[in-house]
């Protein structure tokens, strides 16, 4: 079992990697609302340190993105960010560990709930955010938005991720887990 501290120092290092991974985007916005190269820390962290570590990750990492290198703005995206990265780390956490069997099959499972629930979290969220200003967010803006223009990062997330958590796997760092192993292990606590 992993200690606190190594999760805390593991959640640290995702932390810092999504903040430089969208310099790679060239400070681009259309590229990164493309690429979406916060996600990528976000989901593995969710996925390595726990739903907890994941969700605090994808809370803070674009407000704090926000206030150091001012992209994303602060409202209404990098807040309605936070509640959509906060879902991922969540829920891929939370979901990947309640699996009976921790191998691809589960991973894509999580990764494809994830996805679904932190974007309609930021449909939500920024319905309200725009709702204030007296803007709105329509449904076919919201479709494109949180679906066709993330076409190329989704795919990217769905090829990177588990190839880095198969990777993890093979080198005994992160090994998946099976429904024997779990049971056996919940029997002796």
């Amino acid at each position: 079992m992993k200690s606190k501290l190594h999760n805390m120092v593991v959640a640290a290092m995702f932390l810092a990697l999504g903040l430089v991974l969208p310099l790679f985007t060239g400070q681009i916005p259309q590229v990164g609302n493309m690429l979406l190269p916060m996600h990528i820390p976000v989901f593995l962290c969710g996925l390595i340190c726990g739903w907890r570590y994941g969700g605090v990750v994808g809370f803070i990492l674009p407000l704090l993105r926000s206030a150091i290198f001012g992209m994303p703005p602060l409202f209404p995206t990098a807040t309605a960010m936070a509640f959509e990265l906060m879902t991922y780390g969540l829920v891929a956490g939370l979901f990947y560990s309640l699996s009976k069997w921790q191998c691809v099959r589960a991973l894509y499972r999580c990764l494809l709930l994830a996805m679904l629930a932190g974007r309609i979290v930021w449909g939500l969220v920024q319905a309200v955010q725009l709702g204030l200003t007296g803007s709105g967010l329509t449904f076919q803006v919201f479709i494109m938005e949180a679906f066709l223009n993330a076409i190329p990062g989704i795919l990217v997330q769905l090829l990177l991720i588990p190839a880095v958590m198969v990777a993890l796997n093979r080198t005994g760092l992160v090994p998946f887990r099976r429904a024997q192993a779990a049971e056996l292990a919940g029997q002796s606590q």
